[in-house]
């Protein structure tokens, strides 16, 4: 996993990758929930503003979904077998930092150019789908605080739903709103792949403009999807309210758990 460890190579702190089952003997699906856990992300060698580091505690928000929701639907003895993946690291600086223009190779093989170390939680998501996808799961769905551009496209308080099969997407969008969580769908553009695109490896992790950030992400991490789980996987992109320093609806300020109910209903739902 080149890409998850790159990311925190800096860090006084090892990583963790934590993997939990809840597998009740009547489980009509096998589902993976994978979370980005950035412990404390400054940027790297990117480094952020000192404005832009407040809050940066919260970059742990889809992990920390994930195990919330785990820990739900053991409690409500769904009939699905669930898989927690949480991908923990700390992208700092030190000596040891992963830097622009490196090229890491990730557990899919691919090798991925480094444009910014500020995009490290794509990096530490894709060594851990492919992780999910070594699991042979009926659905992925990954949490992530991924991009500051989807909280420009929907807002701070709704979250973003990206994928390749549009019914899925639809289905996930329906539970959200059900369950009171604010989503927006957001198209994969194929042309976006081109911006990508890069001389010295398969993938740059970044493209070189800021319009469509938090597709021109999601449409990253499909290119680590296996052709198999191209339909069967979502990523919910929860950068806006995953963290808030005004309350807001039903929430207080801080951590919203967002995420948790949206997913808790998805997987009821299509389990019912």
């Amino acid at each position: 996993m080149n890409a998850y460890l790159a990311v925190n190579a800096a860090s006084a702190n090892p990583p963790q990758l934590v993997h939990l089952v809840y597998k009740p003997k009547n489980a009509k699906k096998k589902i993976v929930l994978v979370g980005k856990g950035l412990t404390y992300d400054c940027g790297g060698l990117s480094i952020k503003t000192a404005e832009y580091m407040l809050t940066m505690k919260a970059d742990k928000g889809g992990a920390c979904a994930v195990l919330a929701t785990i820990n739900a639907l053991a409690h409500l003895h769904a009939e699905a077998e669930v898989h927690a993946v949480l991908g923990l690291a700390e992208n700092m600086i030190s000596g040891s930092s992963y830097r622009p223009d490196d090229i890491l190779i990730s557990k899919e093989g691919k090798s991925i150019e480094v444009r910014n170390t500020d995009a490290e939680g794509r990096l530490v998501l894709v060594d851990c789908l492919s992780f999910a996808q070594d699991l042979e799961p009926d659905l992925i769905v990954d949490f992530a605080t991924l991009t500051g551009a989807c909280v420009v496209g929907l807002g701070s308080y709704t979250s973003g739903i990206m994928g390749n099969n549009e019914e899925l997407k639809t289905q996930f969008e329906e539970s959200a709103l059900k369950s009171g969580e604010l989503v927006g769908k957001l198209p994969f553009n194929r042309h976006l792949r081109k911006l990508l695109d890069s001389k010295m490896a398969d993938i740059a992790n970044i493209s070189p403009g800021r319009y469509g950030g938090a597709v021109t992400a999601g449409v990253f991490l499909s290119e680590f999807i296996r052709e198999e789980y191209k339909d069967k996987w979502l990523h919910i992109d929860i950068a806006g309210p995953a963290y808030l320093e005004k309350e807001w609806d039903v929430n207080v300020a801080g951590a919203s758990g967002v995420g948790v109910r949206m997913c808790v209903q998805f997987v009821l739902d299509i389990l019912a």
